[in-house]
């Protein structure tokens, strides 16, 4: 019976530590790390087997044991700075960014193909940029990442030219690789990983960078490595292993809502109701027991998008008085990045008709069989079908299309979009409008959000767009938000949100307790010519840490 209960004891200790690591695993996760032969590595690539890693100082390049970082062999570097590595299935790249010239500045870049087995060069081309840095081999072009003109180029590897380029995802990308399907790019600056589709050069995914300057990067089939320059470490990093989104950097906080009605006179205001949304459990947020009230609310209700509102009826309010009404709430929020494989995404038949019966639904805020809509929406997608890319396209035609701007009031998605600018509830009107026209459901969330310090006041509160997509769920897309020249940017706003925000509402609009505003709402009954004002604002105050 011992003997048993000690089986036992194990088997659930290995099945709950095999648990814990999956629910922690994520894109970008180390698998395992080990030193670097040289203290400045810069380029890598992968032959099939090991590892070739370049070494600056050194004037080096290393074949490395990928099981346990053994220096199998070295070889001489073509020239004096080698930067990017490539394997071609029979030799080595190995761009120099000195030109092969060992001289200060002399930014010139040439490549070099090279044997593997003893070093010699086998030809010389000319980089198609001054300072290429990242090299890698997509199974019929060269690709380099030039991070003083901030593009990522792919040339021809008999002379050079050009055959297509496009902008960088950040300002000092480095290491660059491919995975078969997309390319893989490093940036020392934001310490950051991005897979990059290289058709169009859109970051699909954001992942963390396992060091402060990576430099180089390579694919082995399965999983990425990465080179790190300032930690002298090469890095096993973990893709496609099956999580959709990492949860991280929480902050605990009571959150004070209040929505005031004033009464200015000189009549009386007859009757008041406010709601004010309640907020729940989410990827981004954890709350902790209920909300509480200064005053106990009315009663508590739902309306058709299943929003839960405290309702607070008020009646004769008087000329000179106010009523308030504050919500308290105890919340943890977190930082959420989904990764988000196009190819894994289903399709729009994979939606739950539950889903697509809710949040297809069209009214005069969106009027999606608008002409102007329609003929945007046909602009977009170009017959698109993937559900990832119907949404990222329609997300790229409206940052190509408007600009911010706050014009007070809402206008319905066809006139905002004809007019070309539009608040952040305008952005969001005229995304979801798109979506619906096109078959994706969509929705709004709307928040108070930390204004700079964790103890701020929020009044001008922030609202952007959910997206059904089958395999994953609601993903957060925020069109005015990423609206933006930068890639990266872009990305971060597509499938990311900060720890900065607490979501209150979640709605189709047109909603009997909310309308088409969020966080709360008010309606009233008057006596003529009577002066009313409605102010709300959260307070943030984080919880100091035990």
């Amino acid at each position: 019976m011992k003997n048993n209960l000690s089986k036992i004891l194990i088997i659930t200790f290995v099945i709950s530590a095999f648990i814990v690591k999956q629910s922690y695993s994520y894109t970008g996760e180390v698998i395992k790390s080990f030193k670097t032969p040289g203290d400045f590595p810069t380029g890598m690539t992968f032959d099939g087997k090991n590892i070739w890693l370049a070494d600056r100082k050194e004037a080096k390049l290393f074949c490395i044991d990928p099981e346990n970082g053994e220096v199998i062999r070295s070889i001489q570097a073509p020239a004096y700075w080698p930067m990017g590595l490539a394997w071609d299935g029979e030799a080595l790249w190995s761009v120099d960014v000195k030109g092969g010239i060992p001289l200060s500045e002399n930014y010139n870049g040439k490549i070099y193909r090279v044997d593997p087995k003893d070093g010699t060069l086998l030809k010389t081309i000319t980089a198609p940029s001054s300072t290429p840095r990242g090299l890698t081999w997509d199974g019929k072009y060269l690709w380099c990442v030039d991070n003083h003109s901030d593009e990522i180029i792919q040339f021809s590897p008999d002379d050079g030219t050009t055959i297509r380029s496009f902008k960088a995802p950040a300002g000092d990308c480095r290491g660059l690789t491919f995975d078969g399907k997309y390319l893989w790019v490093s940036d020392r600056s934001t310490n950051e990983i991005y897979m990059v589709d290289p058709e169009t050069g859109t970051v699909l995914i954001v992942a963390e960078a396992p060091g402060e300057y990576t430099r180089g990067l390579c694919f082995d089939g399965t999983d990425l490595w990465a080179a790190d320059y300032q930690s002298d470490k090469i890095y096993e990093l973990k893709i496609r292993d099956g999580e959709k989104f990492r949860r991280t950097n929480p902050h605990k906080s009571f959150v004070t809502f209040n929505h005031r009605i004033t009464n200015f006179g000189p009549g009386n205001v007859k009757s008041a109701d406010i709601h004010i949304a309640i907020p729940k459990d989410r990827d981004t947020q954890e709350i902790h027991g209920k909300s509480k009230f200064i005053m106990e609310p009315t009663d508590f209700v739902k309306d058709h998008w299943d929003q839960k509102t405290a309702h607070f009826h008020f009646e004769n309010i008087k000329a000179g008085e106010n009523k308030n009404a504050e919500m308290k709430t105890e919340v943890t929020t977190y930082e959420v990045r989904y990764f988000i494989y196009p190819e894994n995404v289903g399709t729009l038949e994979d939606i739950p008709k539950k889903i697509t019966n809710k949040y297809l639904e069209d009214n005069e805020k969106y009027d999606y069989k608008n002409p102007v809509i329609q003929s945007a929406v046909k602009t977009a997608l170009k017959g698109e079908k993937n559900p990832y890319w119907m949404a990222r396209k329609l997300y790229n035609y409206l940052m190509q299309n408007m600009y911010y701007e706050m014009q007070g009031g809402w206008n319905t998605a066809p006139t905002v979009l004809e007019r070309g600018n539009g608040s952040c509830s305008e952005y969001s009107f005229v995304y979801i409008a798109m979506c619906r026209a096109a078959g994706l459901p969509a929705r709004y969330v709307g928040s108070v959000v930390i204004r700079g310090d964790y103890a701020s006041l929020d009044d001008v509160f922030h609202r952007w767009v959910e997206v059904y997509l089958p395999g994953y769920g609601w993903i957060p897309i925020d069109p005015s938000g990423g609206d933006s020249k930068s890639p990266r940017h872009q990305a971060n706003y597509f499938g990311h949100l900060a720890n900065r925000y607490l979501i209150t509402t979640e709605s189709g609009g047109g909603s009997e307790t909310m309308g088409w505003t969020y966080n709360s709402n008010e309606f009233y009954v008057t006596d003529p010519k009577t002066n009313v004002v409605t102010d709300h604002f959260a307070e943030w105050d984080p919880v100091e840490k035990e």
